[in-house]
């Protein structure tokens, strides 16, 4: 039907027509030229007044478009079409709804094609898709109410809804209690199918909960009055308490009094047995009259189980299964803080509260939460990490429940007594007390904030993709590893949660993929396929799920766009057209074909159609209600009341301080402001330079339609396609219901974001490939061996393939490994190639570049274990083997490397012996103990470590190479053997070379200084974990500590006799501690280095000397870091890396004489303050080791390690 818009001329003449909502301009009609006085026609004088009003004209249209803020106020979509679809909602519903009371109720829910009530599979207990939902306590109706509260704000304009709308709920809440009875203890307590729902049904905690307690919660909020409802307010005097209400009559004769809170405990009481776990996640399924006998490991009845000899098994034998999801168990804490908070018990805040903690203190190291988790033994199943099913409410009811608590004081955590037997129909549960008290703040809502905020970062980081269009992928929990190629249907709602946490242009980019995958199929398909392009594995079902639309609606709310609008109707008119049936709405069994599904999920009219209802009325009070109110994960508002006498601001707790997986100093903590401009045509989002790019995702340019059919045709679709496909002109246009007008006249489109990759492949040799290792998972080549969760080791390039991903972030260029023989890598995954494996490559394409700034200072302490009083020989025996085996699954014999940076590590405060002459002229030295006591207990603690750790794990009978074992001294030989030599501890610190005219080269490091193939390189590079170290792995054996070394010079000994110099920072510029260094005669025996060490906090430090600043620290800090970028690249930033400033040695090297040195020495600056100077001073030996990274194309390989050889140390 035609409609006319109130845009007409006032004369008539002239009528702006829409069909559909969309303008057309019907022509003028015809009118009579008269002639004025002046023999001018009349038309002449009209021209001339509207020429004059012509721009005011156009200056007032503006006006009605643009709003302060320039977002149209005068949507593009006309009011009459607004209208319309609004009531077009409010009848979908209705026939719903209308049809499920008069077929189904009192059961579950409506068979919507066979006309018939749909109610549990008593033939199947293992059919839990349909049992672990439907309890037998009408669970439609309990659905539906708060939609029906919502559609009775209707406005006036459309007729009797809003009066048949609250007759309904109220007629709804009065059919429930007479089938469930009111929750009292009393004859009216009982209901025609029971005393509350004391039914023997098997359910799942997450529905029940959600559906169930959550409907029946937010029914009572609108029926106190604590939820808006127009034109109606059962609080008749201004100081009732929300909390302790008056009995409320109703038209219908039913007085409210608080009914379904007191049902809503019922229920929630029969969840409590679920609790009883160790983990504080609760069990999958309960059931609600008996409780939980099929979890036989719970507390609840563990001596029970004990008793019985053998546990109890589910009805087909198997044991009952007790894997749940991060949301099922993590969802929970809206509708519990509620429910404690109107009855004043604590007992469910608290056990929800705790459920969602378990849940996020088992986050990944990347701070990923996996889909399944045991709820009994804590542990993830499966290695997949998503934002859809399995997920999906964990991370909104973290934003949300803050939300919710804002505002209120944090709850009484005081364990509840029960109350008289005589009082209670049921024993009295209180799972909390198995568990320690909630903490002030993980009751508080700043704390749930900042979970929001972590967990949006690492999605963000590791699932976000931006290829073709954004998007989120599927990863692996603990790599972030891409783990597969397909988007849910349930992860519609990511883009509505990004909304209410301000991250509004990421919501609008992610939602188009999900409005294109819409307009292709007129459904979402439960998994669509990113690689396919087609529905994933089959899975192609839609059971009329609310995800879509209510992103759809939050979108709408934040940015008022009418692309929005024009995307709920395509929702709209395709459920009418693809799902209604004579008895009410079935979901989609294929959306492929149409195949309908008997069956009309409870959350279609309790969540799709209301969203959408709202979205249609722009003027709800719910859409200008400033409250703290939460739409929970099933779309049931819910709101905390605040009693009469409570006093603000009281209990309340800071927010949580801890460290963050993620810190961004821009989080979002509040709503962006709108574009400042608005295109003419009114929409932002179908203006956008990326507004196709999701329609390229889905192939929609290759959708055509027919003049003699609507039905649409895809080249090669292979018969996927969605059967009515109604744009009228660009093909491409989506949503199929936006006009074109909306569109800019000359809009242009971006370029599609494709990252530049390139694939390296090696070549097959016959290159000896190590041996798996245990800690091998995701990974199946020989060639590969996974060291920890983040880092692989590359033990051959034979037949190795690497892809590499050019990321450029903020201008900066950076290749990334992404895929290794085709096996996907997570973002912060690293590849470490051992540089031996390296040396002989030289292609610009994968290029070996040596680090000019960055060492590593390698010291041994050699620890005797034998030395410990009373030590066992079978201990040592295997605490030896253990060593072996722990140093490396690739058979080679090198000791575990330490970094020492951290100066909270365990440290050894020693000298050695022979170091009997150094303190002759140090400034404020000490004299310092052996380190042998605190070396040997470190050991011996690593040890009993490893050798805890293996079980049933064959041990070598003698440690090879070592002698005295003779050949048969095993673990279990009477005569183990004697272990006479000593542990080989090597300790690697990071340093940085010095800069400046003054620096002199570094002498050859101990990694290079070996010779002969390759191989034979690769061998020698391993320091063996017991007995003699080869020379030329670290050379150097004599170290002198000079503690400042800026009073006097040195004794001519300590350059002549020792390799080493070792000095503390301060007190003098480091020019000045070499000018203090004696001349020498280079010599196999002389000075090979200086080693300066700072203290961690040395950026802050300061030290005077004689009254003079230290000049490096005061006065050349600026100098020495433009100096680090001057030499360019990742060169320029690996001193920033490492956290120290090099040295600045800005005059030429001079001896105490002031002659200029004939041979400069050179030096390094280290960390680790006195800790580590004496540790290095206490060393049998040390060496020099460079730091080497790949370039490909000159741009260097961000995510690849090179290595000295050994365990792939982290630099």
């Amino acid at each position: 039907m035609d409609r006319c818009s109130p845009l007409a001329a006032a004369d008539g003449s002239s009528w702006v027509m829409l069909e559909h909502g969309r303008p057309a301009v019907k022509a003028a009609a015809a009118t009579t030229t008269m002639m004025p006085p002046s023999g001018r026609p009349r038309c002449w004088h009209r021209l001339g007044r509207l020429l004059l009003l012509l721009p005011w004209t156009l200056l007032y249209a503006l006006a009605l478009m643009l709003g302060p803020s320039g977002w149209p106020t005068v949507v593009a979509m006309h009011p009459n079409l607004v209208r319309d679809l609004r009531r077009e909602t409010v009848e979908m519903f209705y026939h719903g709804f209308d049809n499920y009371m008069k077929i189904a109720f009192p059961e579950d829910e409506l068979r919507p094609v066979s006309c018939s009530p749909l109610t549990r599979d008593a033939h199947n207990p293992q059919n839990v898709e349909l049992n672990d939902v439907l309890g037998n306590y009408s669970l439609t109706l309990i659905d539906s109410l708060s939609t029906l509260a919502i559609l009775a704000s209707a406005p006036p304009e459309d007729g009797d809804t809003a009066e048949r709308a609250l007759n309904d709920f109220q007629n709804g809440v009065a059919a429930l209690v007479e089938q469930y009875g009111d929750g009292t203890a009393g004859p009216s307590g009982q209901g025609l199918r029971g005393r509350g729902f004391d039914v023997d049904s098997k359910v799942q905690v997450f529905e029940t909960v959600i559906r169930g307690v959550g409907g029946l919660l937010s029914a009572h909020l609108f029926a106190l009055g604590a939820l808006p409802i127009a034109g109606y307010d059962p609080r008749r005097h201004a100081g009732d308490d929300l909390l302790n209400p008056a009995p409320i009559p109703w038209p219908n004769g039913f007085t409210y009094d608080g009914q379904l809170l007191r049902l809503a405990l019922d229920l929630a009481e029969r969840l409590l047995p679920a609790f009883y776990t160790k983990t504080g996640m609760p069990y999958p399924r309960v059931n609600l009259r008996h409780g939980i006998p099929f979890y036989v490991n719970s507390p609840l009845h563990q001596e029970a189980a004990a008793g019985s000899g053998a546990p109890p098994r589910a009805a087909d034998g198997s044991p009952e299964i007790t894997e749940t999801c991060s949301a099922g168990a993590g969802s929970l804490v809206l509708e519990f803080t509620v429910l404690s908070r109107l009855t004043g018990d604590p007992r469910f805040e608290q056990l929800a509260k705790r459920a969602f903690w378990a849940v996020w203190y088992r986050k990944s190291q990347i701070g990923l939460i996996g889909a399944g988790v045991d709820a009994e033994q804590g542990h993830w199943i499966g290695p997949y990490s998503v934002i859809g099913a399995g997920a999906d409410s964990f991370f909104e009811y973290a934003l949300k429940s803050h939300i919710l608590l804002s505002g209120h004081d944090l709850p009484d955590r005081t364990v509840v007594a029960p109350p008289p037997a005589s009082q209670r129909a049921r024993p009295w549960l209180d799972p909390n007390t198995l568990f320690p008290p909630l903490t002030d703040d993980e009751n508080s809502p700043g704390a749930f904030l900042e979970v929001w905020h972590q967990a949006h970062a690492a999605i963000k980081r590791h699932l976000y993709t931006d290829r073709d269009h954004p998007h989120y992928e599927n990863v692996n929990l603990w790599t972030g590893s891409l783990a597969s190629y397909w988007v849910d249907s349930l992860g519609a709602y990511y883009s509505g949660l990004l909304v209410l946490a301000g991250e509004v242009d990421e919501a609008v980019a992610t939602n188009l993929l999900y409005a294109a995958i819409w307009t292709r199929y007129a459904a979402l398909p439960e998994r669509w396929s990113l690689r396919e392009k087609t529905v994933e594995g089959g899975l192609g079902w839609w059971p009329l799920r609310p995800e879509f639309i209510e992103s759809t609606y939050h979108l709408y709310r934040a940015t008022k766009d009418p692309w929005y609008l024009y995307v709920g109707e395509m929702v709209l008119r395709d459920i009418s057209r693809r799902c209604r049936t004579r008895c009410g709405w079935a979901g989609l069994q294929n959306v492929l074909d149409g195949q309908k599904s008997d069956r009309m999920e409870s959350f279609f009219l309790g969540e799709t159609t209301k969203y959408m209802y709202l979205l249609f009325d722009d003027r709800h009070p719910l859409n200008s209600l400033d409250a703290a109110y939460v739409f929970t994960t099933e779309g049931h508002p819910l709101i905390l009341p605040k009693p009469k006498t409570a006093a603000s601001g009281k209990g309340r707790s800071k927010q949580k301080q801890d460290v963050t997986v993620y810190h961004d100093e821009a989080l979002t903590n509040a709503c962006p402001p709108r574009p400042a401009s608005t295109p003419l045509s009114g929409s932002v989002v179908a203006a956008r330079d990326d507004i196709y790019h999701a329609a390229r995702m889905l192939d929609l340019h290759l959708l055509s339609s027919s003049s003699s059919s609507s039905s649409s045709r895809l080249s090669g679709d292979k018969g996927q396609n969605s059967g009515l496909h109604m744009a009228r002109s660009n093909f491409t246009l989506f949503p199929w219901t936006l006009p074109p007008e909306l569109l800019p006249a000359n809009g242009t489109c971006a370029k599609v974001y494709h990252p530049l990759e390139m694939l390296l492949e090696f070549s097959v040799t016959d290159q000896a490939q190590a041996a798996g290792s245990a800690f091998n998972f995701l990974l199946n080549n020989q060639n590969l061996e996974r060291l920890a969760t983040d880092r692989v080791r590359v033990t051959s390039l034979s037949g190795l393939k690497l892809t590499l991903r050019l990321d450029e972030d903020g201008g900066e260029r950076e290749w990334r490994v992404s895929k290794v023989n085709g096996v996907p890598l997570g973002r912060d995954e690293l590849v470490v190639f051992d540089r031996s494996l390296l040396g002989d490559i030289a292609d610009p394409r994968f290029r070996l570049v040596r680090d000019p700034v960055v060492v590593k200072l390698q010291h041994l302490h050699q620890v005797d274990l034998l030395a410990a009083e009373n030590a066992a020989a079978s201990l040592l025996s295997n605490a030896a083997a253990a060593a072996d085996a722990a140093v490396g699954a690739d058979g080679d014999d090198t000791p575990p490397d330490h970094d020492s940076d951290d100066p909270n590590a365990s440290t050894a405060t020693a000298t050695a012996a022979d170091k009997n002459n150094h303190n002759n002229n140090n400034d404020d030295e000490n004299d310092t103990p052996s380190p042998y006591n605190d070396l040997t207990s470190l050991v011996k603690s690593i040890f009993h470590r490893i050798t805890a750790s293996l079980d049933n794990i064959q041990l070598p009978t003698a440690l090879p190479g070592l002698g005295g074992g003779g050949g048969g001294g095993g673990s279990g030989s009477s005569n183990p053997p004697k272990l006479s030599l000593p542990y080989n501890l090597v300790i690697n610190q990071t340093a940085v070379t010095a800069i400046g005219v003054g620096a002199a080269p570094l002498p050859e490091d101990s990694s290079s200084s070996s010779s002969g193939s390759k191989g034979q390189q690769q061998q020698q590079q391993h320091i063996p974990a017991f007995g003699p170290v080869p020379a030329h792995l670290l050379p150097w054996t004599t170290v002198y500590p000079a503690g400042l070394a800026c009073s006097a010079p040195l004794p001519a000994s300590a350059p002549r006799d020792h390799h080493v110099i070792l000095m503390r920072r301060g007190g003098c510029s480091f020019a000045a501690k070499l000018a203090n260094i004696p001349a020498f005669a280079p010599s196999s025996r002389s000075l090979r280095l200086v080693v300066v060490v700072s203290d961690d906090d040395e950026r802050e430090h300061e030290r005077e000397h004689d009254g003079a600043r230290d000049r490096d620290e005061e006065q050349n800090q600026d100098r020495e870091r433009k100096r680090d970028q001057a030499e360019g690249g990742a060169a320029g930033e690996a001193a920033g890396e490492a956290g120290m400033v090099r040295p600045l040695l800005d005059e030429v090297q001079r001896t105490p004489g002031g002659i200029a040195r004939r041979h400069p020495i050179a030096m390094v600056l280290t960390g680790g303050g006195e800790a580590a100077y004496r540790r290095i001073a206490a060393a049998k030996r040390v060496g020099l080791a460079r730091r080497w990274w790949v370039e490909s194309e000159g741009v260097r390989v961000g995510n690849l390690l090179v290595d000295e050889g050994g365990e792939g140390d982290d630099w």
